[in-house]
């Protein structure tokens, strides 16, 4: 099964519906419990990143009988050092967002812990590339 959704940097309002969307369809195909939170943490952390930090973005969703495959690409402004993103607490957000509760620097840590497989890459100018991976399957 595959699915798209589309995200728009700035809009709050509807950061965490590509998650939830995603939610749902693993609870009716009746995924473990504790593998669904995982993967929800890991997109919803990879979809306000998106919203908090680029103009606009695409998750695709592959799901099999194995594992899931989400894939997030945004255009926005890069990150110069993913080493440094990636440290607990490191942010970028600016203080609007801040102000929001969000842009506290866990993010990319948080998909990492809860991915089995992930990858970064990104180009400053040009936005991100995020490939997580999680098995389906309780080990």
């Amino acid at each position: 099964m595959n699915f798209e959704f589309k995200v728009l940097g700035g809009d709050f309002v509807r950061a965490g519906n590509a998650s939830s969307q995603v939610k749902k369809i693993l609870k009716q195909l009746n995924v473990d419990a504790s593998i669904i939170k995982r993967i929800v943490v890991a997109l919803y952390e990879g979809e306000v990143n998106i919203v908090a930090h680029a103009y606009s973005g695409v998750i695709k969703v592959n799901i099999d009988t194995e594992r899931i495959l989400l894939m997030l690409d945004d255009s926005g402004p890069g990150i110069p050092d993913i080493g440094l993103a990636m440290q607990p607490g490191f942010s970028t957000a600016s203080p609007i967002v801040r102000e929001m509760g969000f842009g506290a620097g866990m993010g990319l840590p948080n998909i990492k812990d809860n991915s089995d497989e992930f990858s970064i890459s990104s180009e400053v100018g040009k936005g991100t590339h995020l490939e997580i991976l999680v098995n389906l399957k309780v080990t």
